[in-house]
């Protein structure tokens, strides 16, 4: 129980989790949201990577989001331990900031890459003109699989910093409009037919690079229960291991 507490903990701590599968290997990536300058939080990445590590045995990569240029020179810098010269751990977050992820505002370019759209949105995303670029994100992500875009719009919800920003990204994804208005959407909103939510649950964790035992699949397709699949499905986008989906349910 100490222990389930303890990685609730810290994987609250960061502010998303995704598990990626590339060509050379997977990885666990750390999103971190960061407004300003702030040494705790500095000093607590390490341990998050270690405890990710231990737990899960993925190498975890830290990418710290920012707005502000000097907080990004200040979070790119390394993170070292140990004796002068002679470092026993180094930490060296990939940060990315205004300086370095470009502007998108057009709704061409959002379709064309919705992912970027997500950085831009998060390293630009601020003041009066937020909706220049919320407006066309939001466009973009009804062009896409719905798993895909409840995973992006997730992460663009826990990256944005800006209070207004993170109003009108509410107001965009707001009940009637969260599922992008697409045919598989309606079917679920309108007839509450279990077998989309049971499709959508496991298509995001394997979106995510999870690797989904038959247990899970077993499990998920069992239930028929709709509050059960829509509490199962949110989890989905933040969980790092997919046995996890069932961890609040006293399983």
């Amino acid at each position: 129980m100490h222990e389930r507490r303890l990685q609730e903990r810290v994987e609250r701590r960061a502010d998303s989790l995704v598990r990626v599968n590339t060509k050379d290997g997977d990885f666990l990536l750390v999103l971190e949201s960061q407004g300003k300058k702030d040494e705790r939080k500095r000093g607590s990445w390490p341990y998050y990577l270690s405890y990710l590590y231990e737990k899960y045995r993925c190498e975890p990569v830290l990418i710290v989001m920012t707005q502000s240029s000097s907080t990004a020179r200040w979070a790119a810098q390394p993170i070292r331990f140990g004796l002068p010269g002679w470092s026993s751990l180094v930490v060296r977050p990939m940060v990315l900031g205004p300086d370095n992820v470009p502007v998108i505002a057009d709704e061409k370019e959002a379709v064309q890459d919705p992912s970027l759209a997500v950085l831009s949105a998060i390293t630009h995303g601020r003041g009066p003109s937020v909706a220049a670029l919320l407006g066309p994100l939001a466009a973009a992500l009804e062009t896409i699989d719905p798993a895909s875009a409840a995973l992006l719009a997730q992460l663009v919800t826990s990256g944005l910093v800006d209070a207004q920003a993170k109003e009108i990204w509410r107001d965009l994804m707001a009940p009637v409009k969260y599922f992008y208005q697409n045919p598989v959407a309606d079917q679920l909103r309108d007839e509450g037919r279990t077998e989309d939510r049971i499709e959508m649950t496991l298509k995001i964790l394997e979106l995510r690079g999870l690797q989904v035992p038959d247990s899970v699949r077993l499990r998920v397709r069992a239930c028929s229960d709709l509050d059960q699949l829509k509490a199962w499905s949110e989890r989905a986008v933040h969980v790092v291991d997919a046995m996890d989906l069932f961890d609040d349910d006293g399983a």
